[in-house]
């Protein structure tokens, strides 16, 4: 089976969830006997150079990327205002980009183009024109509903209308390009029927991030140390800083004073000033850090505060497998099917992340009884291979149907 995946980004080094879910999957599919190529854009905010690619990175039969400058240009945020174009796509559209795709498209005879995110979907009028192979959309989100719950919760009102204004376009976009695929993955069942009441009506299931459980290694064993927290995460994408700015404000000052002696380590690509700058008891401030796995072993528990965003959060799928004591918001564990106090902890409220951190204190039995309970809970349902091998039937059974069609 021939596979081309269009990225808006390189999928690699593998430091946010969207790089994870791209890799993890080529990656499998190419076990079960695909042959995938990789079209991407190398952006300004994600710089990859290609030529420094680690020798493991072999699961692709080709790699093709155009370069593309996506840096927020006041300029033209300001003219797109008066169009009905949307601004976040519309960032994601380039001449290169086309041009190399429809010469792929001319020279290879593909079975399933797969689209990764929304931002893929200004290109489907050129694949149809040049292919009949099957158009996948695998929707990590829902884009306009991760805008909706930032616009939300942004108190500033100039910036409030200006992002309102900008999720509108967003979500009829979305919703106008929705049956121009023939076949939608969403991450979750949620998403999915989400997606159905938006008015998609082709053929469709959700097939969720998967991770490799076996690249998670970690020795359990009886923590003795005073407990610490970890927090990681992108700080360029807006759920994970409104996130941790709520925590830092709201539960840290209160929890440090209940327990002195915990403390709180925070790291993410593209850390600002502002977070470097924060003066709170036994706060750590890490930055960019070389291994993520490496960060999340050292603090058994990780916080996951988030408010908005929408599809499934790699970095709690990460954390489990880990077997920390994950404590999240309702919507952070959205599409992971994990229980309260059996394999998570959930905290929507300042009082309840301290409510939390104080069962992990007055428990240290349970806490260790969550963490072997997350990491079976990862490997039973999350497994990447598992997963894969659904998808590679899935695909199978496409192209028995297309070919009966087209023919």
């Amino acid at each position: 089976m021939k596979i081309l995946q269009l990225c808006k980004k390189f999928p690699y080094p593998l430091k946010d969830g969207e790089a994870v879910a791209v890799t993890n999957l080529s990656r499998a599919l190419n076990e079960l006997g695909c042959e995938i190529t990789l079209l991407c854009m190398n952006t300004t905010k994600h710089y990859t150079d290609i030529s420094k690619l680690p020798k493991d990175f072999n699961h692709y039969k080709e790699i093709h990327s155009t370069d593309l400058d996506n840096s927020l240009k006041p300029f033209d945020a300001f003219v797109n205002l008066f169009s009905d174009e949307s601004y976040h796509v519309s960032r994601y559209v380039s001449k290169s980009y086309a041009r190399k795709l429809i010469s792929l498209l001319k020279e290879n005879d593909y079975d399933i183009i797969q689209l990764e995110t929304l931002y893929l979907a200004p290109y489907v009028k050129i694949i149809k024109r040049h292919t009949k192979a099957h158009v996948v959309m695998r929707a990590h989100n829902v884009e306009h509903e991760i805008w909706e719950r930032i616009t939300r919760n942004t108190s500033f009102l100039p910036k409030k209308w200006y992002l309102a204004h900008l999720t509108k376009k967003l979500k009829r976009f979305e919703i106008d390009n929705l049956n121009s695929y023939d076949y939608l993955l969403a991450v979750t069942d949620r998403d999915l029927k989400r997606f159905k009441k938006l008015g998609y009506k082709n053929g469709a299931s959700a097939s969720p991030i998967g991770i490799n459980t076996k690249d998670y290694p970690v020795k359990l064993e009886p923590n003795n140390k005073a407990l610490s927290i970890s927090f990681i995460g992108s700080l360029d994408w807006m759920p994970n800083i409104e996130g941790l700015n709520w925590f830092t404000q709201n539960v840290w000052p209160a929890l440090s004073e209940a327990f002195p002696d915990l403390s709180l380590h925070v790291a993410g690509r593209a850390t600002p000033q502002s977070v470097y700058n924060l003066k709170l008891n036994n706060l750590t401030v890490h930055g960019e850090i070389p291994d993520a796995a490496f960060f999340i072993k050292q603090h058994p528990i990780m916080v996951v505060p988030l408010f908005s965003g929408s599809g499934m959060r790699v970095k709690i799928l990460e954390g489990l497998a880990l077997g920390r004591v994950v404590i999240t918001t309702s919507l952070g564990l959205e599409g992971i099917d994990a229980k309260h106090k059996e394999h998570v902890l959930i905290a929507d409220t300042a009082e309840e992340f301290i409510e939390c951190l104080r069962y992990c204190y007055d428990n240290p039995n349970n806490v260790s009884f969550i963490s072997n309970n997350a990491r079976t809970f990862v490997s039973n349902y999350y497994d990447n291979k598992e997963i894969a091998k659904g998808l590679h039937d899935l695909y199978q059974q496409l192209l028995v149907k297309g070919h009966s069609h087209s023919h």
